[in-house]
């Protein structure tokens, strides 16, 4: 079987509602596709609920090699899309449990995730099931928003609270979180020092294009080392011009071609799971936003085929050409 298949073997448009046409099941996986689509703490805009489906279609465009990392990256990993959790709409604890049960399962197998959410409320879900695998975890967390905040509305559990409460149920080794390209305004003045106050780095869209990413990616290699890491990308970190799907959109942010190359610039990672959060299909009417974010899981599931091809190179196991 071909993973996924190509457009010489059925046209793009014949899809079987997966991320590029991937099996549900499997053997010898080493990565899966899930959708997370809860969406009921978001705060402005709702709709990410569309966003597993519209990313999977959206990824019917796309090509199965990845040629600057020179993999295949659904082949090598014998990759599999097992569907969307089934999420409780109006309710973000019991569909928390479904979620970390989910991804709970596919770590125990050894299987690395790739969550598609969804709003950014649901990464919580995906690190308290990382933790309970690998101990508390890294984070490399891409963001406009260090979704830090405490409570809204006295609520607290929603879309902006993830990585506090991530803190402080001891999920992430504060040292070792990473948020990147936080920009626009804030609330208070204070906003970013509440993620400094509990040990996290955070690195602005400003510092980000002063230093250059190589500069950024030394001190995060630095810092994280072979640790388990799991890395949450939310879209509103690029440009509203090049995502205008998205529902808490902050202008002066970085390009398609700036995001793929900063992702590139992150393969010497031990991760154990990603997600891609807040893409909003009712928001996105060319499917610019969908098409990104699918482009952008080709680009995780690279990553995770670069080590699948270490490793087996290491064992002498010959991968496809």
């Amino acid at each position: 079987m071909k993973y996924p298949l190509t457009p010489d073997v059925k046209p793009e448009f014949c899809t079987t509602g997966t991320f590029m046409r991937l099996p549900s099941t499997g053997e010898n996986v080493k990565l899966a596709i899930l959708g997370m689509p809860f969406d009921t703490a978001a705060s402005f805009r709702v709709g990410a609920r569309f966003a597993p489906q519209a990313i999977r279609q959206a990824s019917m465009t796309l090509f199965p090699f990845h040629p600057v990392n020179n993999v295949y990256p659904f082949d090598d990993t014998n990759a599999i899309d097992i569907g969307d959790v089934s999420v409780i709409p109006h309710n973000i604890h019991r569909s928390y449990e479904l979620m970390e049960a989910a991804v709970l399962d596919l770590m125990n197998q050894g299987i690395v995730p790739i969550g598609l959410g969804g709003d950014h409320s649901v990464t919580l879900a995906s690190l308290r099931a990382a933790a309970k695998v690998h101990g508390p975890v890294a984070l490399i967390h891409f963001d406009s928003h260090t979704d830090t905040w405490d409570t809204y509305y006295d609520e607290k559990y929603w879309h902006g609270s993830p990585f506090i409460r991530a803190y402080e149920e001891g999920l992430l080794q504060p040292d070792k979180v990473f948020q990147i390209g936080i920009r626009g305004t804030l609330n208070h003045p204070g906003d970013i020092d509440a993620s400094l106050d509990l040990g996290y780095n955070v690195i602005t869209t400003q510092q980000l294009k002063e230093r250059g990413i190589n500069d950024v990616v030394k001190q995060v290699k630095e810092k994280i080392g072979d640790t388990p890491c799991f890395l949450s990308f939310d879209i509103d970190f690029v440009d509203p011009s090049c995502a205008p799907g998205t529902g808490t959109l902050e202008v002066g942010g970085f390009s398609s071609l700036e995001t793929l190359e900063m992702i590139r610039c992150l393969q010497d990672f031990n991760y154990v799971g990603f997600d891609l959060v807040e893409v909003l299909p009712p928001y996105d009417p060319t499917q610019i936003t969908s098409l990104l974010a699918a482009t952008l899981v080709h680009d995780f599931a690279s990553i995770v085929a670069l080590k699948v091809k270490k490793q087996n190179e290491k064992a002498g196991v010959e991968t496809k050409k």
